[in-house]
């Protein structure tokens, strides 16, 4: 049989659970779970269906089924859910912008933006909710206020809902690509084109869960869209503004890397190996005190645009660089000069 009644001493505890919309197309269960889950590849959710943690009307089903309108999907896991409750945090936050309805962050490298695996403390979430106290959030992922994030190691700004009526609006303009991101990059070599854009499909590298990997087939990712434009060259790496049209998990990292051009600094993505440079004996040591004076990815969210959720102003906030990132990018200007 492709389904049996899962009994009740399977020592199952429910994890998620997901109630399909009343005009949703037929579609394989784990494919429709992979745009629902974070951080769930389609093979660890095959594999959740092989061991039986996947259920549709109480139900054991295999990855190859396919959901219908109405059908209640529950994933059920051996550990007991842990208590996904966001406690507030005294952590001093950059407000660059407040009032009623949002607020703008410009968010430190090194901060993880909300709660998760590894990181139960210490996120801007809980400095959120400690500033602001109750935030609305859109479903069950308990990340209060959030519209959108970077990542931990990537500075700079953030837009925040402190209504339901502005997170969902705010949700939107960012579903609908009406967002202004541009971030600014220190990638490894030259351009041969001084603008362009990387347009292909990004998912998990099976090769390693943990980075993002850009395909050609879009059965393979999720479409990923970003506008480069060269700010300044520096022989052997570049300063690059990068505009994003869709956001995606490490987008711009897995976007410059899929170039040839990984992010300066970058570990995950080939960015700490020299890349390109000089043959001169004092080259590599000036690169590894510029990767001490920067130990992460040369990556900042420079500018927020968005429109007002309840005045309909168009709002646009700026981000100056944070020390570690002026001070590399000087130190590079007097090297090559």
């Amino acid at each position: 049989m492709e389904d049996e009644l899962l009994s009740d001493d399977a020592g199952l505890f429910e994890h998620y659970r997901f109630l399909v919309d009343p005009g949703q197309e037929a579609m394989r269960i784990d494919k429709w779970l992979m745009h629902r889950l974070q951080n769930a590849s389609r093979t660890k959710i095959q594999a959740a269906a092989d061991a039986g943690c996947v259920q549709v009307n109480s139900k054991i089903v295999k990855s190859n089924y396919r959901i219908k309108p109405g059908d209640e999907i529950r994933i059920m896991l051996p550990e007991p859910p842990r208590d996904k409750e966001v406690y507030p945090e005294n952590i001093p936050l950059d407000i660059v912008y407040e009032d009623d309805h949002l607020l703008v962050v410009n968010k430190v490298a090194g901060m993880v933006v909300h709660p998760g695996y590894n990181n139960f403390s210490g996120t801007l979430v809980n400095a959120l909710v400690y500033h602001v106290g109750q935030l609305p959030q859109k479903d069950e992922s308990h990340r209060p206020g959030l519209v959108h994030r970077i990542d931990k190691d990537t500075s700079g700004l953030l837009v925040v809902g402190k209504t339901p009526f502005a997170l969902s609006h705010l949700g939107n303009q960012f579903y609908n690509h009406n967002i202004h991101r541009r971030y600014l990059a220190l990638v490894w070599g030259d351009f041969e084109n001084p603008s362009g854009t990387i347009r292909g499909y990004l998912a998990r590298d099976p090769a390693d869960r943990r980075r993002s990997k850009h395909f050609e087939n879009e059965e393979d990712g999720k479409l990923a869209i970003t506008h480069y434009e060269v700010v300044e060259h520096f022989y052997f790496t570049s300063l690059v503004a990068c505009q994003l049209e869709t956001g995606r998990t490490h987008q711009i990292r897995a976007h410059m890397a899929s170039q040839g051009h990984p992010l300066f600094s970058d570990e995950m993505y080939g960015g700490r190996e020299i890349r390109k440079g000089s043959a001169l004996p004092k080259f590599k040591p000036f690169i590894e005190n510029a990767f001490e004076m920067m130990p992460r990815q040369a990556l900042h969210a420079a500018e927020l645009g968005f429109i007002h959720p309840v005045t309909g102003e168009q709002m646009m906030f700026k981000a100056a660089l944070p020390e570690d990132f002026d001070k590399l990018l000087e130190k590079i200007r007097r090297y090559v000069s």
